[in-house]
């Protein structure tokens, strides 16, 4: 399948960029050490790929997920081979102490890129799986950027998200409070982000779910209201470095709009996708006989769907990778943006979000509405989409 006419496009994005600065790129990796925290999600493999064919003194990748980093090992040897430089994976959590003994033995980077992170919006539905959204997403950046700075590094990249432009969920708003928090880190390590659309299939996405099915032959589900911008895990990947190697410090790439990059619903991916492989899809008015007709119609080379129409928590409307009163520099490349920031942060507010989180956190227990409140005083015009509905109530 070639995931770029999946998404309703016929060209990469960042071909001419990536070109452009390939001699700069090659030239940094190739007399650099990195470490890529998070490294085995569909993401960060992208990363570690797009550092590993360049050739590095040194790639170290940490990543919770042992299966996950297995896999990526076994994908880089298959693909692009061996390095001289010391290339190495560790199945460690950054948040725990073995990451710390870690970076005590092993820290000296030049760059580290975090693309550990919970991504799904349906991470909110209870507090404890949101409280772990914060830890990932605001608390671990905090202490991974305090080893990197420890250890010596060049620039530390953290990825962001296009949900944290004018956000309406928790997973969004997370990811604005810790470009807050890289704001005030900036004046000690230089720091850059990158802020892009949905990752095609990648692990977890609605897309990538559609392959569990297939091989599961179970009925395909998805919105048919719910347009969203697209990028190829090749392309996340060269953001990321693009962004680490080439942007200034509180730089944040994004991808630019233009007729290669257009917006795309879940459904339409659906229908090509099954088109592609073959099958005729053919929608169902309900979940139940959706289920209910998989045995009759997967022997006929037709496939059931279900289709409807979203309602849940947290879904926003339309994308937008930046807000209007962000500076932005649209000439230094041809495909990428950029953000750029100044060091403006309210050293009060970010003490004060870490003192009330640290004292919600030391309770037995805490509610959603602490942690959604806490976040509106960060963010003023958090606008929080509640519905009472999660998509773990779909199929």
């Amino acid at each position: 399948m070639n995931v770029l006419e999946l998404v309703g496009r016929n060209r990469p994005l960042f071909d001419t960029d990536m070109a452009r600065h390939a001699d700069e790129l090659a030239r940094l990796v190739g007399e650099s050490r990195f470490l890529v925290i998070g490294g085995a999600g569909s993401i960060g493999q992208a990363v570690t790929r797009e550092i590993f064919k360049r050739q590095p003194r040194a790639l170290h990748v940490v990543d919770i997920s042992e299966n996950n980093m297995v896999e990526l090992v076994r994908d880089i040897r298959s693909t692009l081979g061996y390095i001289e430089g010391d290339f190495r994976t560790f199945a460690i959590d950054c948040g725990r102490h073995e990451f710390d003994a870690l970076m005590a033995s092993d820290g000296r980077y030049d760059y580290v890129l975090n693309l550990s992170a919970l991504k799904h919006v349906r991470s909110e539905k209870d507090p404890f799986t949101l409280m772990r959204l914060v830890e990932v997403n605001i608390l671990n950046t905090l202490s991974t950027i305090a080893h990197a700075g420890v250890g010596g590094c060049q620039k530390y990249f953290c990825v962001s998200t296009d949900k944290a432009a004018n956000p309406v969920n928790m997973m969004g708003a997370s990811k604005r409070i810790m470009e807050m928090f890289l704001m005030r880190a900036s004046l000690e390590l230089p720091i850059s982000t990158a802020r892009f659309a949905n990752v095609a299939f990648s692990d977890g996405s609605l897309p990538h779910g559609f392959n569990q099915r297939f091989a599961k032959r179970q009925p395909i589900s998805a919105p048919r209201d719910v347009k969203r911008y697209f990028v190829t895990p090749q392309e996340s990947g060269e953001l990321c470095l693009g962004s680490c190697l080439l942007g200034d410090n509180r730089d944040i790439f994004f991808p630019k709009l233009s007729e290669a990059l257009h917006l795309t619903r879940f459904s339409d991916i659906a229908v090509r996708y099954l088109e592609s492989l073959g099958y005729e899809p053919v929608e169902c008015d309900t979940e139940d006989e959706a289920r209910s007709r998989t045995a009759e119609l997967i022997p006929r080379r037709k496939w059931p769907v279900y289709f409807f129409d979203s309602d849940t928590t947290g879904e926003k409307d339309f994308e937008e990778f930046y807000t209007g009163d962000e500076d932005l520099d649209m000439k230094r490349f041809e495909s990428i943006g950029v953000i750029r920031n100044r060091a403006d942060f309210d050293d009060a507010k970010l003490n004060g979000f870490l003192s009330r989180i640290g004292e919600i956190r030391e309770r037995a227990t805490w509610e959603k509405g602490d942690i959604v409140q806490l976040f509106k005083e960060m963010i003023p015009e958090f606008q929080h989409k509640e519905t009472g509905k999660y998509l773990d109530g779909r199929m």
